[in-house]
């Protein structure tokens, strides 16, 4: 007799358990709904920027040099800001990477730039500004740049 009992009360408890299907979506849990938390947006872009500071000596842990830090910081306050006041992320990072045709490895302290924003002209043009004052500042060849469309909730 304890077998059926076990066995229905498995199947009362297992009766108030839902499965959700791929089709079924929990409610969003992201702010929205004001004009401060609009719903989403739409026509919006990341852009991922990756600056050189410095060749990286003998040990690839160590903190770039002070000077180099106070120059980018410089640079983002005069080159960045001004185009992106809206928000930007900086990332320290460590990234190596080989020219054409050489077989020397370049290792470097690197920042990545990281911004939102919408798709327009004006704003792909700031990115390209941007790069080009790197590049006419420390004389690097590249600034590598990511873009990819993204769907954004504030």
């Amino acid at each position: 007799m304890k077998f059926p009992i076990a066995l229905a009360t498995l199947a009362l408890a297992l009766a108030g358990c839902v499965v959700s299907s791929p089709a079924t979506k929990p409610a969003s849990n992201l702010l929205s709904g004001d004009a401060a938390h609009p719903a989403a947006t739409t026509n919006w872009v990341r852009t991922e920027l990756y600056f050189g500071l410095d060749p990286i000596a003998e040990q690839p842990d160590a903190a770039p040099p002070a000077t180099n830090e106070k120059r980018w910081q410089a640079f983002l306050d005069r080159e960045v800001t001004p185009r992106f006041p809206d928000g930007l992320s900086v990332y320290d990072v460590y990234g190596q990477w080989r020219t054409a045709g050489q077989n020397r490895i370049e290792r470097l302290h690197s920042k990545e730039l990281m911004v939102l924003y919408p798709d327009t002209p004006q704003h792909r043009a700031d990115i390209e500004a941007i790069r080009a004052a790197w590049k006419k500042e420390t004389g690097d060849l590249s600034v590598l740049r990511v873009t990819q469309s993204v769907d954004v909730s504030f």
